[in-house]
Protein backbone atom coordinates (compact mmCIF):
# COMPACT_ATOMS: atom_id res chain seq x y z
CA UNK A 1 0.00 0.00 0.00
CA UNK A 2 1.17 3.60 -0.49
CA UNK A 3 3.17 5.00 2.40
CA UNK A 4 2.08 8.21 4.13
CA UNK A 5 3.53 11.17 2.16
CA UNK A 6 5.99 11.94 4.95
CA UNK A 7 7.76 8.61 4.43
CA UNK A 8 7.72 8.46 0.65
CA UNK A 9 11.26 8.66 -0.74
CA UNK A 10 12.47 9.26 2.83
CA UNK A 11 13.79 5.83 3.82
CA UNK A 12 16.75 3.70 2.83
CA UNK A 13 15.01 0.60 4.18
CA UNK A 14 11.34 -0.05 5.09
CA UNK A 15 12.09 0.01 8.83
CA UNK A 16 10.90 1.85 11.93
CA UNK A 17 13.17 1.50 14.94
CA UNK A 18 10.80 0.61 17.76
CA UNK A 19 10.66 2.97 20.74
CA UNK A 20 12.14 1.07 23.69
CA UNK A 21 11.83 2.21 27.28
CA UNK A 22 15.22 3.12 28.81
CA UNK A 23 16.96 1.98 25.61
CA UNK A 24 15.95 4.40 22.82
CA UNK A 25 17.61 7.71 23.73
CA UNK A 26 18.61 10.50 21.32
CA UNK A 27 21.96 8.92 20.27
CA UNK A 28 20.17 5.78 19.06
CA UNK A 29 17.32 7.75 17.46
CA UNK A 30 19.61 10.05 15.49
CA UNK A 31 21.88 7.17 14.43
CA UNK A 32 18.85 5.32 13.04
CA UNK A 33 17.59 8.39 11.18
CA UNK A 34 21.05 9.07 9.72
CA UNK A 35 21.12 5.46 8.52
CA UNK A 36 17.83 6.00 6.69
CA UNK A 37 15.26 4.38 8.98
CA UNK A 38 12.77 6.02 11.33
CA UNK A 39 14.25 6.35 14.80
CA UNK A 40 11.80 6.72 17.67
CA UNK A 41 11.72 6.90 21.45
CA UNK A 42 9.08 6.84 24.22
CA UNK A 43 8.40 10.33 25.55
CA UNK A 44 8.80 9.05 29.10
CA UNK A 45 12.46 8.17 28.46
CA UNK A 46 13.00 11.85 29.17
CA UNK A 47 12.73 12.20 32.93
CA UNK A 48 10.68 15.41 32.73
CA UNK A 49 8.61 17.30 30.18
CA UNK A 50 11.31 19.96 30.16
CA UNK A 51 13.92 17.40 29.22
CA UNK A 52 11.59 15.97 26.58
CA UNK A 53 11.29 19.46 25.08
CA UNK A 54 15.09 19.78 24.99
CA UNK A 55 15.56 16.35 23.45
CA UNK A 56 13.26 17.25 20.57
CA UNK A 57 15.20 20.46 19.99
CA UNK A 58 18.50 18.57 20.02
CA UNK A 59 17.32 15.76 17.73
CA UNK A 60 15.91 18.15 15.12
CA UNK A 61 19.07 20.25 15.19
CA UNK A 62 21.40 17.27 14.83
CA UNK A 63 19.45 15.83 11.91
CA UNK A 64 19.28 19.23 10.19
CA UNK A 65 23.05 19.59 10.54
CA UNK A 66 23.59 16.10 9.14
CA UNK A 67 21.32 16.79 6.16
CA UNK A 68 23.17 20.00 5.41
CA UNK A 69 26.54 18.24 5.58
CA UNK A 70 25.36 15.23 3.52
CA UNK A 71 22.83 16.59 1.00
CA UNK A 72 22.71 13.37 -1.01
CA UNK A 73 22.13 11.13 2.02
CA UNK A 74 18.76 9.64 2.94
CA UNK A 75 17.97 10.96 6.42
CA UNK A 76 14.73 9.56 7.77
CA UNK A 77 12.26 11.48 9.95
CA UNK A 78 12.17 10.76 13.68
CA UNK A 79 9.25 9.69 15.82
CA UNK A 80 7.95 9.87 19.37
CA UNK A 81 5.95 7.21 21.18
CA UNK A 82 3.16 8.68 23.32
CA UNK A 83 1.55 6.58 26.05
CA UNK A 84 -2.08 7.68 25.92
CA UNK A 85 -3.33 5.68 28.88
CA UNK A 86 -5.41 7.72 31.35
CA UNK A 87 -2.92 7.00 34.16
CA UNK A 88 -0.10 8.77 32.31
CA UNK A 89 0.04 12.22 33.92
CA UNK A 90 2.49 13.46 31.30
CA UNK A 91 0.28 12.72 28.31
CA UNK A 92 -1.33 16.16 28.05
CA UNK A 93 1.79 18.32 28.61
CA UNK A 94 3.95 16.14 26.39
CA UNK A 95 1.36 16.11 23.60
CA UNK A 96 1.53 19.91 23.69
CA UNK A 97 5.32 19.68 23.32
CA UNK A 98 4.91 17.29 20.38
CA UNK A 99 2.67 19.87 18.69
CA UNK A 100 5.11 22.67 19.49
CA UNK A 101 7.94 20.81 17.73
CA UNK A 102 5.72 19.39 14.98
CA UNK A 103 7.14 15.93 15.53
CA UNK A 104 6.98 14.15 12.14
CA UNK A 105 5.89 10.69 13.33
CA UNK A 106 3.88 9.99 16.48
CA UNK A 107 3.29 6.42 17.67
CA UNK A 108 0.52 5.84 20.19
CA UNK A 109 0.09 2.91 22.56
CA UNK A 110 -1.99 1.76 25.53
CA UNK A 111 -5.08 3.82 24.82
CA UNK A 112 -7.36 5.45 22.26
CA UNK A 113 -5.39 7.58 19.75
CA UNK A 114 -8.21 9.98 18.81
CA UNK A 115 -6.91 13.06 20.61
CA UNK A 116 -3.40 12.53 19.25
CA UNK A 117 -4.69 12.12 15.71
CA UNK A 118 -6.56 15.41 15.90
CA UNK A 119 -3.58 17.32 17.32
CA UNK A 120 -0.91 15.83 15.05
CA UNK A 121 -2.93 16.00 11.84
CA UNK A 122 -3.51 19.69 12.52
CA UNK A 123 0.16 20.41 11.76
CA UNK A 124 0.55 17.73 9.07
CA UNK A 125 2.19 14.99 11.11
CA UNK A 126 1.72 11.23 10.78
CA UNK A 127 0.18 9.00 13.45
CA UNK A 128 0.74 5.28 13.80
CA UNK A 129 -0.88 3.13 16.48
CA UNK A 130 0.40 -0.06 18.12
CA UNK A 131 -2.21 -2.83 17.90
CA UNK A 132 -2.12 -6.43 19.08
CA UNK A 133 -5.46 -7.66 17.74
CA UNK A 134 -7.99 -7.07 14.98
CA UNK A 135 -10.43 -5.55 17.47
CA UNK A 136 -7.82 -3.03 18.58
CA UNK A 137 -6.97 -2.32 14.94
CA UNK A 138 -10.60 -1.48 14.12
CA UNK A 139 -10.80 1.04 16.96
CA UNK A 140 -7.58 2.72 15.87
CA UNK A 141 -8.69 2.75 12.25
CA UNK A 142 -11.93 4.48 13.23
CA UNK A 143 -9.87 7.14 15.05
CA UNK A 144 -8.24 8.11 11.76
CA UNK A 145 -4.66 6.92 12.25
CA UNK A 146 -2.32 6.89 9.25
CA UNK A 147 -0.99 3.43 9.91
CA UNK A 148 -1.34 0.37 12.11
CA UNK A 149 1.66 -1.23 13.81
CA UNK A 150 0.82 -4.91 14.22
CA UNK A 151 2.83 -6.08 17.21
CA UNK A 152 2.74 -9.82 16.72
CA UNK A 153 3.81 -12.74 18.83
CA UNK A 154 7.47 -12.74 19.74
CA UNK A 155 7.91 -8.98 20.00
CA UNK A 156 9.76 -7.47 22.92
CA UNK A 157 7.80 -5.54 25.53
CA UNK A 158 4.02 -5.72 25.34
CA UNK A 159 3.16 -8.12 22.55
CA UNK A 160 0.32 -10.16 21.15
CA UNK A 161 0.25 -13.93 21.34
CA UNK A 162 -1.12 -14.05 17.79
CA UNK A 163 1.21 -15.13 14.99
CA UNK A 164 2.29 -12.43 12.57
CA UNK A 165 1.08 -14.64 9.72
CA UNK A 166 -2.39 -14.66 11.22
CA UNK A 167 -2.49 -11.08 12.51
CA UNK A 168 -1.38 -9.35 9.30
CA UNK A 169 -3.70 -11.30 7.04
CA UNK A 170 -6.67 -10.81 9.38
CA UNK A 171 -6.16 -7.04 9.52
CA UNK A 172 -5.52 -6.82 5.77
CA UNK A 173 -9.07 -8.10 5.25
CA UNK A 174 -10.43 -4.72 6.38
CA UNK A 175 -7.47 -2.30 6.37
CA UNK A 176 -5.85 -1.18 3.12
CA UNK A 177 -3.73 1.58 4.67
CA UNK A 178 -0.14 1.55 5.83
CA UNK A 179 0.64 -1.54 7.90
CA UNK A 180 3.79 -2.06 9.93
CA UNK A 181 4.69 -5.50 11.30
CA UNK A 182 6.71 -6.14 14.44
CA UNK A 183 7.70 -9.27 16.29
CA UNK A 184 11.05 -11.10 16.02
CA UNK A 185 12.20 -9.23 12.89
CA UNK A 186 15.98 -8.84 12.79
CA UNK A 187 17.25 -9.07 9.24
CA UNK A 188 16.59 -8.40 5.58
CA UNK A 189 15.14 -11.84 4.88
CA UNK A 190 12.46 -11.35 7.52
CA UNK A 191 11.76 -7.87 6.12
CA UNK A 192 11.13 -9.38 2.69
CA UNK A 193 8.85 -12.02 4.21
CA UNK A 194 6.88 -9.28 5.99
CA UNK A 195 6.33 -7.55 2.66
CA UNK A 196 5.09 -10.81 1.15
CA UNK A 197 2.57 -11.07 4.00
CA UNK A 198 1.22 -7.62 3.19
CA UNK A 199 3.21 -5.31 5.44
CA UNK A 200 4.55 -2.02 4.12
CA UNK A 201 7.19 -1.51 6.81
CA UNK A 202 8.68 -3.48 9.68
CA UNK A 203 9.05 -2.55 13.33
CA UNK A 204 12.48 -3.56 14.63
CA UNK A 205 13.38 -3.20 18.30
CA UNK A 206 15.31 -6.00 19.98
CA UNK A 207 18.03 -6.01 17.31
CA UNK A 208 18.92 -2.43 18.31
CA UNK A 209 19.28 -3.16 22.05
CA UNK A 210 22.77 -4.54 21.45
CA UNK A 211 24.05 -1.69 19.28
CA UNK A 212 26.79 0.74 20.20
CA UNK A 213 24.40 3.71 20.37
CA UNK A 214 21.81 1.96 22.53
CA UNK A 215 21.32 3.28 26.07
CA UNK A 216 20.93 -0.28 27.42
CA UNK A 217 23.29 -1.27 30.20
CA UNK A 218 26.27 -3.27 28.96
CA UNK A 219 25.09 -6.31 30.95
CA UNK A 220 21.71 -6.04 29.21
CA UNK A 221 23.37 -5.92 25.78
CA UNK A 222 25.48 -8.96 26.58
CA UNK A 223 22.46 -10.84 27.90
CA UNK A 224 20.67 -10.23 24.58
CA UNK A 225 23.70 -11.60 22.72
CA UNK A 226 24.09 -14.62 24.99
CA UNK A 227 20.41 -15.59 25.30
CA UNK A 228 18.11 -17.58 23.05
CA UNK A 229 14.34 -17.96 22.80
CA UNK A 230 14.26 -20.43 25.68
CA UNK A 231 15.41 -17.56 27.92
CA UNK A 232 12.22 -15.56 27.34
CA UNK A 233 9.24 -15.47 29.72
CA UNK A 234 5.91 -14.24 28.33
CA UNK A 235 3.83 -13.05 31.26
CA UNK A 236 1.31 -10.48 32.49
CA UNK A 237 2.40 -10.92 36.12
CA UNK A 238 4.88 -8.05 36.09
CA UNK A 239 3.26 -5.14 34.24
CA UNK A 240 -0.36 -6.26 34.08
CA UNK A 241 -0.10 -6.73 30.30
CA UNK A 242 1.53 -9.71 28.61
CA UNK A 243 5.14 -8.98 27.69
CA UNK A 244 8.35 -10.89 26.99
CA UNK A 245 11.07 -10.71 29.64
CA UNK A 246 14.58 -12.12 29.81
CA UNK A 247 14.60 -14.96 32.33
CA UNK A 248 18.24 -14.39 33.37
CA UNK A 249 17.37 -10.85 34.47
CA UNK A 250 14.49 -12.19 36.58
CA UNK A 251 16.68 -14.88 38.12
CA UNK A 252 19.35 -12.34 38.97
CA UNK A 253 16.86 -10.53 41.21
CA UNK A 254 15.22 -13.66 42.61
CA UNK A 255 11.92 -13.14 40.79
CA UNK A 256 9.93 -16.34 40.23
CA UNK A 257 7.04 -15.40 37.94
CA UNK A 258 5.17 -18.62 38.73
CA UNK A 259 4.80 -17.54 42.35
CA UNK A 260 3.35 -14.09 41.58
CA UNK A 261 -0.37 -13.32 41.55
CA UNK A 262 -1.78 -12.92 38.03
CA UNK A 263 -1.89 -9.57 36.24
CA UNK A 264 0.18 -7.63 38.74
CA UNK A 265 -0.40 -3.97 37.78
CA UNK A 266 2.81 -2.81 39.44
CA UNK A 267 5.76 -4.17 41.39
CA UNK A 268 4.05 -3.98 44.79
CA UNK A 269 3.84 -7.75 45.13
CA UNK A 270 7.58 -8.20 44.70
CA UNK A 271 8.27 -7.52 48.36
CA UNK A 272 11.41 -9.64 48.42
CA UNK A 273 13.32 -7.71 45.75
CA UNK A 274 14.42 -4.16 45.04
CA UNK A 275 14.33 -4.76 41.28
CA UNK A 276 12.54 -2.23 39.13
CA UNK A 277 10.48 -3.25 36.13
CA UNK A 278 12.20 -2.47 32.79
CA UNK A 279 15.25 -0.94 34.54
CA UNK A 280 16.40 -4.20 36.19
CA UNK A 281 13.94 -6.76 34.81
CA UNK A 282 14.72 -6.57 31.11
CA UNK A 283 12.53 -7.20 28.11
CA UNK A 284 13.48 -8.56 24.70
CA UNK A 285 11.75 -10.30 21.82
CA UNK A 286 12.33 -13.54 19.94
CA UNK A 287 14.80 -11.73 17.73
CA UNK A 288 17.44 -12.69 20.30
CA UNK A 289 17.63 -16.03 18.48
CA UNK A 290 19.95 -14.51 15.86
CA UNK A 291 21.69 -11.64 17.67
CA UNK A 292 25.37 -12.40 18.16
CA UNK A 293 27.18 -9.05 18.24
CA UNK A 294 26.94 -5.37 19.15
CA UNK A 295 27.67 -3.28 16.04
CA UNK A 296 27.21 0.45 15.42
CA UNK A 297 23.80 1.26 13.92
CA UNK A 298 25.22 2.30 10.54
CA UNK A 299 27.06 -1.01 10.18
CA UNK A 300 23.98 -2.98 11.18
CA UNK A 301 21.76 -1.14 8.69
CA UNK A 302 24.30 -1.79 5.93
CA UNK A 303 24.26 -5.48 6.79
CA UNK A 304 20.44 -5.60 6.81
CA UNK A 305 20.31 -3.77 3.47
CA UNK A 306 22.57 -6.39 1.89
CA UNK A 307 20.40 -9.19 3.30
CA UNK A 308 17.27 -7.47 2.02
CA UNK A 309 18.71 -7.09 -1.48
CA UNK A 310 19.68 -10.76 -1.49
CA UNK A 311 16.22 -11.79 -0.30
CA UNK A 312 14.54 -9.69 -2.99
CA UNK A 313 16.61 -11.44 -5.68
CA UNK A 314 15.79 -14.95 -4.47
CA UNK A 315 12.38 -15.15 -6.07
CA UNK A 316 10.68 -18.48 -5.63
CA UNK A 317 12.40 -21.27 -3.76
CA UNK A 318 14.24 -24.00 -5.74
CA UNK A 319 11.56 -26.51 -4.71
CA UNK A 320 8.77 -24.30 -6.05
CA UNK A 321 10.68 -23.63 -9.28
CA UNK A 322 11.09 -27.38 -9.73
CA UNK A 323 7.37 -27.94 -9.23
CA UNK A 324 6.57 -25.20 -11.75
CA UNK A 325 8.93 -26.75 -14.28
CA UNK A 326 7.25 -30.15 -14.04
CA UNK A 327 3.68 -28.84 -14.02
Amino acid sequence: MPLPPLLQNALSLPVIGSPMFLVSFPPLVTAQCKAGIVGSFPHVNARTSEQFDQWLTDIAAELATHRAAHPSAVVAPYGVNLIVHRTNSRFEPDLAIVVKHKVPVVITCLGHPGKVVEAVHAYGGTVFCDVTSAAHARKSMDAGVDGLICVGAGAGGHASNQSAFSLVREIREFWDGCLILGGGINDGHQMRAAEALGADLVYMGTRFIATQESNAQQEFKQMVIDSDVSDLVYTDRLSGVHANFLKPSLEKWGVDVSKLPPKTPDMSSLTDTTAKLWKDLWSAGQGIATIHDSPPVAELIGRIAAEYDAACKLGRSPAIRQLAATA
